[in-house]
């Protein structure tokens, strides 16, 4: 698996459901990384898209606690044990977590690579994960920026690996 992410210089993700920062480059990379691929989230991160509605040109599936909760485009998952089961339909490589927090957090130690856009710049924020450059199992093996945006904001693409993937548990 993978992970795609937008962060601060604290690895904070999000204030108040939304995005730190929107910027339209960034978008174009992350859609550029998972059209055609599976992207996993939590519920509120997909009521976090325009219209509430699933990725297009994308396996969306949304992991949520609630029992009631439908969405047309989506596959719906009610626990990690779950989840796990259903990803082994596709290869590792196709498949990248997309947010929220808890998500992340969780799937992180599961993923192989992890995509993130650094904001050189420290927002208001509620929602933050795990420092990668604190773990000693992820290393930065790709690079490119920092890019300027507008007001003096500079924004970096890195990529991580991590030699220590979590295999997936099987489904008891």
């Amino acid at each position: 698996m993978n992970f795609i992410v937008s962060v601060d210089e604290e690895w904070n993700i999000g204030y108040r459901g939304g995005l730190l920062q929107r910027i339209p480059e960034d978008m174009r990379q992350f859609r550029a990384k998972t059209v055609h691929r599976v992207v996993v989230m939590g519920r509120r991160t997909l009521e976090s898209f325009p219209g509430g509605k699933p990725l297009p040109d994308r396996t969306n599936i949304v992991l949520t606690r609630r029992k009631d909760f439908r969405m047309k485009g989506a596959m719906i998952c009610h626990s990690y044990p779950d989840l796990f089961d259903l990803l082994r339909s596709w290869p590792n490589e196709d498949i990248f977590i997309i947010g929220g927090g808890e998500i992340y957090n969780q799937l992180i130690p599961y993923c192989r690579k992890g995509f993130v856009t650094k904001l050189h710049k420290i927002y208001p924020a509620d929602t933050r994960i795990t420092d990668l450059d604190r773990e000693d199992n992820w290393r930065i093996v790709g690079k490119d920026g920092p890019h300027p945006y507008k007001d003096e904001i500079f924004y970096t693409y890195l990529e991580y690996r991590n030699n220590r993937v979590r295999s997936m548990p099987k489904k008891e």
